[in-house]
Protein backbone atom coordinates (compact mmCIF):
# COMPACT_ATOMS: atom_id res chain seq x y z
CA UNK A 1 0.00 0.00 0.00
CA UNK A 2 2.71 2.61 0.82
CA UNK A 3 4.15 2.21 -2.68
CA UNK A 4 0.87 3.47 -4.14
CA UNK A 5 1.35 6.98 -2.73
CA UNK A 6 3.92 8.16 -5.32
CA UNK A 7 1.72 6.78 -8.11
CA UNK A 8 -1.40 8.47 -6.73
CA UNK A 9 0.47 11.76 -6.40
CA UNK A 10 1.59 11.48 -10.02
CA UNK A 11 -1.96 10.77 -11.20
CA UNK A 12 -3.24 13.76 -9.25
CA UNK A 13 -0.92 16.02 -11.22
CA UNK A 14 -2.02 14.73 -14.64
CA UNK A 15 -4.74 17.37 -15.18
CA UNK A 16 -2.13 20.09 -14.66
CA UNK A 17 0.35 18.50 -17.05
CA UNK A 18 -0.26 20.75 -20.04
CA UNK A 19 2.74 20.46 -22.35
CA UNK A 20 4.94 18.66 -19.82
CA UNK A 21 6.43 15.32 -20.80
CA UNK A 22 5.82 12.25 -18.67
CA UNK A 23 9.46 12.21 -17.55
CA UNK A 24 9.25 15.89 -16.51
CA UNK A 25 6.08 15.18 -14.54
CA UNK A 26 7.64 12.15 -12.84
CA UNK A 27 10.77 14.12 -11.90
CA UNK A 28 8.68 16.99 -10.57
CA UNK A 29 6.47 14.68 -8.53
CA UNK A 30 9.47 12.85 -7.09
CA UNK A 31 11.08 16.16 -6.12
CA UNK A 32 7.91 17.29 -4.34
CA UNK A 33 7.63 13.99 -2.48
CA UNK A 34 11.24 14.21 -1.36
CA UNK A 35 10.89 17.84 -0.32
CA UNK A 36 7.76 16.98 1.69
CA UNK A 37 9.60 14.21 3.55
CA UNK A 38 7.70 11.32 1.97
CA UNK A 39 10.82 9.98 0.22
CA UNK A 40 14.53 10.26 1.06
CA UNK A 41 15.80 13.81 0.66
CA UNK A 42 19.18 15.54 0.63
CA UNK A 43 20.52 19.06 0.18
CA UNK A 44 24.06 20.06 -0.72
CA UNK A 45 25.70 23.39 0.10
CA UNK A 46 28.87 24.13 -1.88
CA UNK A 47 31.30 26.93 -1.12
CA UNK A 48 32.36 27.23 -4.78
CA UNK A 49 30.96 26.22 -8.15
CA UNK A 50 34.26 25.33 -9.81
CA UNK A 51 34.15 22.51 -12.35
CA UNK A 52 36.82 19.87 -12.89
CA UNK A 53 38.01 18.30 -16.11
CA UNK A 54 36.74 14.80 -16.78
CA UNK A 55 40.31 13.44 -16.80
CA UNK A 56 41.09 14.82 -13.34
CA UNK A 57 42.66 12.21 -11.04
CA UNK A 58 40.84 12.26 -7.69
CA UNK A 59 41.99 10.44 -4.57
CA UNK A 60 39.20 9.88 -2.03
CA UNK A 61 39.78 9.48 1.69
CA UNK A 62 37.82 9.74 4.93
CA UNK A 63 38.94 11.03 8.31
CA UNK A 64 38.90 9.16 11.61
CA UNK A 65 36.13 11.36 13.02
CA UNK A 66 33.29 9.48 14.72
CA UNK A 67 29.97 11.21 13.94
CA UNK A 68 27.97 12.83 16.68
CA UNK A 69 24.55 11.32 17.27
CA UNK A 70 22.86 7.99 17.79
CA UNK A 71 24.54 5.90 15.08
CA UNK A 72 27.65 3.87 14.37
CA UNK A 73 28.23 3.87 10.60
CA UNK A 74 30.96 1.81 8.98
CA UNK A 75 34.35 3.48 9.48
CA UNK A 76 35.17 4.16 5.79
CA UNK A 77 31.63 4.38 4.40
CA UNK A 78 31.87 7.98 3.14
CA UNK A 79 34.97 7.19 1.06
CA UNK A 80 33.40 3.98 -0.25
CA UNK A 81 30.14 5.62 -1.29
CA UNK A 82 31.95 8.62 -2.78
CA UNK A 83 34.09 6.27 -4.87
CA UNK A 84 30.96 4.55 -6.21
CA UNK A 85 29.45 7.92 -7.13
CA UNK A 86 32.60 9.40 -8.70
CA UNK A 87 33.80 6.43 -10.76
CA UNK A 88 31.06 6.91 -13.38
CA UNK A 89 32.08 10.51 -14.08
CA UNK A 90 35.81 10.55 -13.30
CA UNK A 91 37.60 7.46 -14.69
CA UNK A 92 40.80 8.31 -12.76
CA UNK A 93 39.62 7.72 -9.19
CA UNK A 94 41.20 5.86 -6.29
CA UNK A 95 40.27 5.66 -2.64
CA UNK A 96 41.97 4.89 0.62
CA UNK A 97 41.17 1.48 2.06
CA UNK A 98 40.91 2.76 5.65
CA UNK A 99 40.28 6.12 7.36
CA UNK A 100 43.29 8.44 7.28
CA UNK A 101 44.41 11.68 8.85
CA UNK A 102 44.49 14.65 6.47
CA UNK A 103 48.29 14.74 6.14
CA UNK A 104 48.51 11.01 5.52
CA UNK A 105 45.69 11.22 2.97
CA UNK A 106 47.47 14.09 1.20
CA UNK A 107 50.72 12.11 1.12
CA UNK A 108 49.01 9.06 -0.36
CA UNK A 109 47.18 11.21 -2.93
CA UNK A 110 50.45 12.79 -4.05
CA UNK A 111 52.23 9.43 -4.15
CA UNK A 112 49.45 8.10 -6.38
CA UNK A 113 49.84 11.08 -8.71
CA UNK A 114 46.36 12.45 -8.03
CA UNK A 115 45.45 16.00 -8.98
CA UNK A 116 42.90 16.37 -6.18
CA UNK A 117 42.16 14.93 -2.76
CA UNK A 118 38.50 14.56 -1.81
CA UNK A 119 38.56 14.33 1.98
CA UNK A 120 35.34 13.74 3.88
CA UNK A 121 33.82 12.80 7.18
CA UNK A 122 30.47 11.84 8.66
CA UNK A 123 29.80 14.85 10.90
CA UNK A 124 26.51 13.70 12.42
CA UNK A 125 24.36 10.60 12.08
CA UNK A 126 21.07 9.80 13.76
CA UNK A 127 19.81 6.22 13.38
CA UNK A 128 16.17 6.33 14.49
CA UNK A 129 13.99 3.34 15.32
CA UNK A 130 12.73 1.85 12.06
CA UNK A 131 12.29 -1.87 12.76
CA UNK A 132 10.85 -4.12 15.43
CA UNK A 133 14.33 -5.20 16.45
CA UNK A 134 15.45 -1.60 16.93
CA UNK A 135 12.33 -0.96 19.01
CA UNK A 136 13.14 -3.93 21.25
CA UNK A 137 16.64 -2.54 21.74
CA UNK A 138 15.61 1.04 22.57
CA UNK A 139 11.87 1.15 23.41
CA UNK A 140 11.73 4.93 23.18
CA UNK A 141 8.78 6.56 21.45
CA UNK A 142 10.74 9.74 20.78
CA UNK A 143 13.32 7.70 18.84
CA UNK A 144 10.82 6.44 16.23
CA UNK A 145 11.19 8.20 12.90
CA UNK A 146 13.40 8.88 9.92
CA UNK A 147 17.18 8.71 9.93
CA UNK A 148 19.35 11.71 9.15
CA UNK A 149 22.98 12.67 8.77
CA UNK A 150 25.44 15.34 7.68
CA UNK A 151 28.58 14.80 5.59
CA UNK A 152 31.37 17.35 5.21
CA UNK A 153 33.72 17.32 2.22
CA UNK A 154 36.90 19.17 1.25
CA UNK A 155 38.30 19.11 -2.28
CA UNK A 156 42.00 20.01 -2.19
CA UNK A 157 44.49 20.45 -5.02
CA UNK A 158 47.41 18.18 -4.16
CA UNK A 159 50.24 20.24 -5.71
CA UNK A 160 49.34 23.55 -4.09
CA UNK A 161 47.12 22.42 -1.18
CA UNK A 162 44.61 24.95 -2.48
CA UNK A 163 41.11 24.36 -1.09
CA UNK A 164 39.10 24.12 -4.31
CA UNK A 165 35.71 23.50 -2.71
CA UNK A 166 33.95 22.54 0.49
CA UNK A 167 30.54 20.95 0.67
CA UNK A 168 28.01 20.08 3.34
CA UNK A 169 25.49 17.37 2.50
CA UNK A 170 22.48 16.99 4.75
CA UNK A 171 20.34 13.86 4.26
CA UNK A 172 17.15 12.60 5.85
CA UNK A 173 15.00 9.57 5.24
CA UNK A 174 11.41 9.57 4.06
CA UNK A 175 8.32 8.26 5.80
CA UNK A 176 7.76 5.71 3.02
CA UNK A 177 11.35 4.49 3.01
CA UNK A 178 12.53 4.58 6.63
CA UNK A 179 11.93 0.89 7.40
CA UNK A 180 15.25 -0.81 8.17
CA UNK A 181 17.19 2.21 6.86
CA UNK A 182 20.46 3.57 8.23
CA UNK A 183 22.00 7.06 7.91
CA UNK A 184 24.73 5.60 5.67
CA UNK A 185 22.04 4.30 3.26
CA UNK A 186 21.15 7.91 2.44
CA UNK A 187 24.54 9.24 1.33
CA UNK A 188 25.10 7.48 -2.01
CA UNK A 189 22.76 9.57 -4.23
CA UNK A 190 23.90 13.01 -2.98
CA UNK A 191 27.56 12.02 -3.31
CA UNK A 192 26.93 10.98 -6.90
CA UNK A 193 25.12 14.26 -7.49
CA UNK A 194 28.13 16.12 -6.09
CA UNK A 195 30.32 14.30 -8.62
CA UNK A 196 27.92 15.35 -11.38
CA UNK A 197 28.04 18.97 -10.25
CA UNK A 198 31.85 18.95 -10.26
CA UNK A 199 31.89 17.83 -13.88
CA UNK A 200 29.19 20.33 -14.84
CA UNK A 201 26.21 18.00 -15.22
CA UNK A 202 22.76 18.66 -13.80
CA UNK A 203 19.70 16.47 -13.33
Amino acid sequence: MPRLFPLLALLALLPMAGCMTVSDMAAGTEYQLRDAGVLDHSSTQRANSRRLQADSFIYIAQGYFTPRGEANPKANIVAEEAFKGFIEYFPLVRRARTPLGLEQAMSEARAAGAHYLLYGRFATADDRIGTGTEWEDQEALDRIGVDSGVIQLMLIETNTRYLVDTARIRSRGGFLTFYDEKPEDLIGPPLEQYARSLIGLSD
